[in-house]
């Protein structure tokens, strides 16, 4: 970000910095600057456990060791700041404390900057240690900057064994760039170059925040606009997802109301009000520490250096396709392998299967310890991640359906599967559960958003769920791949209930037949007849059950949108409500149908398929 203030209140200069580096604590230690040094642990707490829970610490007066003590918080602290954690209050942690880059010449393995990376500027960065970038994905007319990535430059970069992480930012200098409206248009617009420039679904663009927003600038306008943001990405089908650029307490803020993913600290810009007083973020990916000009050999360029905590993995490869079918399930079997290897046994290996496959993208615990898919569907094996990572897995995000052709999201079925098999549905098929949020329920309510972000266009709930609920080849909120996968991680999640493996599951499912009749026999074994589904429908849009109302403030209130529990309070609202449920019972009827009329192509498409899968397992 090329603008910074290093203004401010405090003074972190030469002086300050001998200083610090020449008071070094330690367990045992006591006086004045262990009581200092207590006070900055206390301002920057919480801080965060590898598991992801608060951590919180007390003044003292003495450096104490054990289980509840200071070392073991400031432990703790550097582990979560990537400082080297030995328990003291080195130089590095004194600065970490204190201001919001900490030490600007720490180790540092990621960059941001507005220059091109030209293939010996990115072997430069390779060769100094630097593994991601950040890149603008626009430039707004009338900019001078000229800051967009440019043509091959991608290929550059991930041939030279660089991770890219695209940074979007049109002004967003001053308070009058922020509104809800401009945030959508800025979503829209962010969604149509990620996918021009080829970025992966599942990629988090990180949204700037370029200036010293107040905590009332911060509510009054900086919330909306990121509320239009997320209900522009979701109305687009929820291919990309929204990240944050600015100081601490914006980054916070935002994602605690908008449930941003990923966060982009503006840490250099240490004399910001937002970043002072403020701990870092939980969800801190990057924090930009220092502006440095890079000199390689006759050439020059700016270039931030950006400490990296590991959580957003960066983009090394654009335009994927997901593979075959059989494929997709000869790579279930290494995982479900492992998952034997690791000591499990029995269900426990499915269900450890599904909680890798979904936890990158389904497995936040969200901000401020209250919401997040941790809580909706479940904790995963962290454990196993490590386990199935030092084996050289990695998560395969899509694969082709052999019966309809279409892109299936691995992530999203396989969170669909893991919410079922943990929570079986009601018994009473007209209510809804947590084990509906990981699917159709979860879906619906983000539907909800998306049809309250959009009334002005469809003011009838009904019009706008025929032209958009899980209608194929329209982007929407609920898409026809999210029914598939609703389904699909359905009927996966009984068969493994069964006493089935996943890899039998998936072996029955689309190497056997289950997807020529899977909405049919999903609206049958779910809810069996139109009312159910329709009172199934509001149960879970506006029941009090913990877990549901959970899910509603997550997805309903966190992209803007009033809830419906409180919409059919208004003028007319129960009616528009009614109409909304009665969208999705006609959507689940016309895919039924359309399954019906197709299924002459399906067979054809799956025999195509198992010609194909039979070729490939002699070779």
């Amino acid at each position: 970000m090329p603008s910074r203030s290093f203004a401010g209140t405090c003074n972190f200069g030469p002086a300050t910095q001998e200083g610090l580096k020449s008071h070094t604590l330690a367990p045992g230690d006591s006086g004045v600057f262990v009581q200092l040094f207590s006070a900055a642990c206390v301002f920057n707490s919480p801080t965060y456990s590898q598991e992801g829970d608060p951590v919180l610490t007390t003044w003292r007066s003495t450096y104490d060791s054990g289980s509840s003590s200071l070392a073991a918080w400031v432990k703790i602290f550097q582990k979560f700041n990537k400082l080297t954690d030995n328990g003291n209050g080195d130089y590095a942690t004194w600065a970490q404390l204190l201001v919001s880059m900490g030490d600007p010449d720490r180790p540092a393995t990621g960059s941001d900057t507005r220059y091109e990376i030209t293939g010996s500027r990115a072997k430069w960065l390779h060769d100094h240690g630097y593994r991601f970038v950040g890149r603008y994905i626009y430039d707004p007319p009338g900019s001078t900057l000229d800051k967009e990535i440019k043509p091959g430059e991608l290929e550059t970069l991930f041939s030279n064994g660089l991770k890219v992480f695209p940074i979007y930012q049109d002004n967003a200098r001053k308070l009058a760039d922020f509104s809800y409206s401009s945030g959508y248009q800025h979503g829209l617009n962010a969604h149509k170059h990620a996918s021009d420039y080829g970025f992966n679904r599942g990629t988090t663009i990180y949204f700037a925040v370029d200036y010293d927003a107040t905590g009332e600038e911060i509510h009054s306008a900086i919330v909306p606009y990121f509320h239009g943001v997320q209900a522009a990405l979701a109305s687009q089908g929820k291919k990309y997802t929204h990240g944050v650029y600015g100081s601490r307490n914006v980054c916070s803020t935002v994602s605690s109301e908008t449930f941003a993913r990923f966060s982009f600290v503006s840490g250099m810009s240490w004399g910001f009000s937002g970043n002072l007083g403020f701990p870092i973020p939980r969800n801190w990916a990057f924090n930009q520490i220092k502006e440095f000009k890079v000199t390689n050999g006759s050439d020059t360029f700016d270039l931030d250096r950006d400490v990296v905590s590991g959580i957003d993995h960066g983009v090394s490869s654009v335009n994927d396709k997901g593979g075959p079918a059989d494929g997709f399930i000869a790579y279930v079997q290494q995982l479900y392998d492992l998952a034997g290897s690791y000591g499990a046994s029995g269900q426990k290996r499915s269900r450890l299967v599904m909680e890798y496959l979904r936890h990158r993208e389904y497995g936040n615990k969200g901000t401020a310890d209250k919401l997040g898919w941790w809580y909706l569907i479940g904790s995963y094996d962290p454990g196993f991640v490590e386990h199935c990572d030092s084996k050289g897995m990695s998560i395969r995000k899509s694969f082709t359906d052999p019966f309809t052709g279409y892109q299936l999201g691995a992530e999203h079925m396989m969170a669909t599967a893991n919410a079922h098999l943990l929570t079986d549905q009601p018994g009473n098929k007209k209510a809804a559960n947590s084990g509906d949020v990981g699917g159709w329920a979860g879906d619906l309510m983000t539907f909800w958003a998306d049809w309250r972000n959009s009334e002005e266009q469809y003011a009838n709930p009904l019009q706008f769920a025929h032209a958009k609920l899980a209608v194929p080849g329209i982007a929407s909120t609920f898409s026809f791949n999210d029914l598939i996968e609703d389904a699909d991680g359905y009927h996966l999640a009984r068969a493994v209930r069964g006493n089935k493996s996943i890899v039998d599951a998936m072996k029955d499912h689309y190497n056997g037949g289950g997807g020529l009749r899977r909405f049919n026999n999903y609206f049958a074994q779910r809810w069996g007849n139109d009312t159910d589904c329709k009172t199934s429908a509001h149960n879970a849009l506006t029941s009090l059950d913990k877990t549901l109302s959970a899910a509603q403030l997550y997805l309903i209130t966190g992209s803007g949108a009033v809830q419906p529990a409180d919409y059919q309070n208004l003028p007319g609202g129960s009616e528009k409500l009614s109409s909304f449920e009665q969208g999705f019972v006609d959507a689940l009827l016309a895919r039924m149908g359309m399954e019906k009329r197709n299924l002459s192509r399906y067979r054809a498409n799956h025999e195509k398929y198992l010609k194909a899968a039979r070729a490939r397992s002699t070779r």
